[in-house]
């Protein structure tokens, strides 16, 4: 009985403490969500995606909600705006942002609340900005339709408001299209555009899931520097929890569609009371002690590599500007070598050439200069039927899985469309093909009558793995293949590469910019930045004795220093690794 007591007493200092965040209990919540259920209708029948979530965001303060892929996260944060797709619906709750319910305004009614007061960070910039406009004019028309700037003015304060978001040579950028920017540079748009009118709420839908440390940091200090200077709430939408500990005031853990805990990012991180949060605090690659790879002897000096880049250079035109044209040199005398059976992982700012370097490897874009040799043939001019031969035996994982799946397709039709393209095997073994990668990459088998738009970006994401898995390739490119995983399904498709790479040799280019996910994965590391190659050597080496500045910055900038201990381990732990 006393330890009864003790324990209802517990809960309820708990329950103090979560209405209670920083000492500030008078501070009415921005927004207030209660008991908001969302379901989309599909071909199966209707699919209740959240499920009773209450929910609280005040000002000054940033609230964090985390969870696996399908928990309900995002769809969480695009009912508050409702911008839910057209199959998605809000079946129950309200949504109190000041003195509105958002759940039942009229459209006209939220066309003034959504941009001036709540801006959204949307999670896939590939299909939220549009293709066919340069990224000032789009800037631009955002500042006129709020009435922040005229026609004459707004190009030269979409520049500035670039330039604030952090992107580079902002004048230049602003002159340019969404396909001409680096996946990090295009979120940076993104990001700028939602803060572009100071809304009084930012609701950030993994605003930095494709952006390299570095500027994972700057983005994060720019937003926490918001709530600091003038009060905006941030509802931030994560599935990196040492994000997420570093950054936010209050946690909101769902599990799916559901709230399975909430409180302050403190008490959650040292004392979970969930088994499902002790399980994502667990399988945190940022957060946790490095799991083993598998050892793979270092290859004989006499055998020769798989891949081998020679001297690499790509150059791009640039618009031109007051200074007259220019040319940006993305890839730089880039060198390297990459066997059978070993992993090299590419690792960088946004914008340092990793990318590129794998489209120039590929042959999906003519190098300016140097040489590609695939198994001993140079192949930097293929052309016909040596480049299908290319493509066939090398594949790629890309970065973006909203852009790279066709969402005419099924997932089945996804998976088995490099198989019918190469006349392999008949339509019954193809399919009996695509239900085991499913298999491998943790989808179920009823995943194969789905379309692309009907699964969340990490389920996407696996489906892209299978799809480049299905030819059994000697190489696969591998261009950022986990940043939109959560951190368990993360660590099943590492094992995964991880165990077809013992079973068949395959060798992995892998381009990330998850320093923790590099280190499980890798056997070499190159470090580039501006194009060109500063450092190579083994992740252990190269993370605990950094000889270039710029190694020691990166490490430096890894998310989750900030975080108190937890009952996994520390939240520290990745830079000690």
């Amino acid at each position: 009985m006393t330890e009864e007591r003790e324990n209802r007493s517990d809960r309820e200092n708990r329950a103090e403490r979560e209405n209670d965040v920083d000492g500030d209990d008078v501070t009415a919540p921005l927004l207030e969500i209660r008991g908001l259920s969302v379901s989309y209708r599909t071909r199966g029948g209707t699919v209740a995606a959240v499920r009773g979530v209450d929910l609280d965001v005040r000002p000054g303060q940033v609230t964090a909600v985390v969870g696996e892929s399908g928990s309900g996260k995002s769809t969480t944060a695009h009912a508050i705006t409702r911008l839910l797709p057209g199959n998605g619906s809000i079946a129950a709750g309200t949504i109190r942002f000041g003195r509105h319910d958002l759940a039942a305004l009229s459209e006209a009614e939220l066309r003034t609340v959504r941009g001036a007061r709540i801006g959204l960070v949307p999670q896939d910039p590939a299909v939220s900005l549009n293709p066919v406009k340069r990224i000032g004019e789009q800037v631009a028309e955002v500042l006129r339709i709020h009435g922040l700037a005229t026609r004459r003015s707004a190009p030269a304060e979409a520049v500035a408001v670039l330039d604030r978001a952090g992107l580079p040579d902002a004048a230049v950028r602003a002159r340019q299209y969404p396909h001409e920017l680096s996946g990090g540079m295009r979120q940076r748009v993104l990001i700028a555009i939602a803060v572009a009118a100071e809304p009084e709420l930012i609701i950030a839908d993994e605003p930095t899931s494709a952006l390299d440390v570095t500027v994972q940091r700057v983005i994060l200090d720019h937003l926490q520097h918001l709530t600091e200077e003038s009060g905006t709430a941030v509802l931030l939408v994560t599935h990196d929890l040492a994000v997420a500990a570093d950054r936010a005031q209050r946690l909101v853990v769902m599990e799916q569609g559901r709230v399975v805990e909430a409180g302050p990012t403190h008490d959650i991180l040292a004392d979970p009371q969930d088994e499902y949060t002790r399980h994502l605090l667990a399988g945190a690659p940022s957060m946790a002690t490095t799991r083993p790879r598998t050892a793979v002897p270092a290859p004989r000096a006499d055998t020769a590599p798989l891949l081998e880049a020679r001297n690499l250079v790509k150059e791009f035109r640039l618009p031109r500007t007051g200074d007259g044209p220019r040319t940006l040199r993305a890839v730089d005398d880039v060198s390297f070598a990459l066997h059978r059976g070993r992993t090299l992982a590419l690792v960088g700012e946004s914008g340092s050439g990793k990318s590129t370097t794998a489209r120039l490897v590929l042959r999906l874009a003519e190098a300016t200069a140097g040489q590609v040799l695939f198994d001993g043939t140079d192949v930097t001019t293929a052309r016909g039927a040596r480049a299908r031969q290319l493509r066939r035996r090398a594949q790629l994982v890309y970065q973006n899985p909203y852009a790279s799946l066709d969402p005419r397709f099924s997932v089945a039709e996804v998976i088995t469309e490099p198989l019918r393209a190469f006349g392999v095997g008949d339509r019954l073994s193809r399919r009996d093909r695509a239900r085991e990668l499913l298999d491998r990459v943790a989808l179920p088998a009823a995943t194969l009558e789905r379309r692309p738009a009907e699964l969340s970006g990490g389920q996407r994401q696996r489906v892209a793995v299978a799809r480049a898995l299905a030819l059994s390739p000697d190489l696969v490119v591998c261009d950022e293949p986990v940043s939109a995983l959560d951190v368990s399904v993360q660590a099943q498709v590492l094992d995964l590469l991880a165990e077809l790479q013992t079973d068949t040799g395959v060798a992995y280019l892998f381009i990330s910019h998850d320093l923790a996910v590099v280190r499980q994965i890798a056997h070499q590391v190159a470090v580039m930045r501006a194009g060109r190659v500063v450092e190579t050597g083994p992740p252990e080496e190269l993370f605990t004795r950094p000889r270039h500045a710029y190694t020691r910055e990166l490490l430096a900038a890894i998310p989750g220093g900030r975080a108190p201990s937890c009952a996994s381990g520390t939240a520290s732990a990745v830079r000690t690794r």
